[in-house]
């Protein structure tokens, strides 16, 4: 539908605003999306963009501009913060891909299993908190995770170059390895309780 006689069409947002609107932060800093970024690269990236979205070089524009810089500058913000962090950018990456909706969190069987010595270990500290309990927990707990990294180590590494068609699988193994992650640290911060009672 035409705009009424006399009045212009508004013009189309710029581009950096459409891609503040998509908040897909690897687009916004127009890198590939991969587990382990170059450091340096996001790094050169942020400071660039924190020096063009800096507010005391747009004092002078429109209050519509000057809006739209604070809200970039905060994207910028939030796209590091999130990237720079192995942990978040690992949710992140799952979370574009649907990855962590509800009811998609739930834990293999066998990894329930193998934990379930831990957890009855963990439910006995709740009555009788024992130091040497909390340290052999602690060491399998330790040995579980160092596993876990070992495991998926060559998918982090291999994902950026991996076929688009051939992605998905190795999205489902760090999905499933970040849920067994989160399930460790639960215990560790138990133990780190039961530690601090003992």
């Amino acid at each position: 539908m035409p705009p009424p006689t006399g009045r212009k069409a508004a013009p189309p947002p710029p581009q950096r605003l459409l891609l503040l609107m998509t908040t897909n932060y690897f687009e916004f800093y127009a890198l590939p999306e991969t587990f382990q970024p170059d450091e340096a690269a996001l790094k050169q990236k942020y400071y660039a963009l924190s020096r063009e979205y800096h507010p005391d070089f747009h004092a002078t524009a429109s209050p519509g501009r000057q809006q739209e810089i604070l809200q970039l500058a905060t994207l910028n913000t939030n796209a590091y913060r999130t990237l720079a962090h192995p942990e978040q950018r690992m949710a992140y990456i799952l979370g574009l891909h649907g990855l962590l909706a509800e009811g998609k969190q739930e834990l293999p069987t066998d990894f329930l299993m193998e934990v379930m010595d831990l957890n009855e270990q963990l439910m006995e500290l709740e009555f009788e908190p024992d130091p040497t309990i909390v340290a052999q927990v602690q060491e399998e707990v330790n040995t579980l995770s160092a596993t876990l990294d070992a495991g998926i180590a060559p998918v982090l590494g291999g994902y950026a170059g991996l076929p688009a068609d051939v992605r998905p699988q190795a999205l489902q193994q760090v999905r499933t390895y970040y849920l067994k992650r989160r399930y460790l640290l639960r215990i560790r911060e138990s133990l780190a309780k039961f530690a601090a009672r003992s």
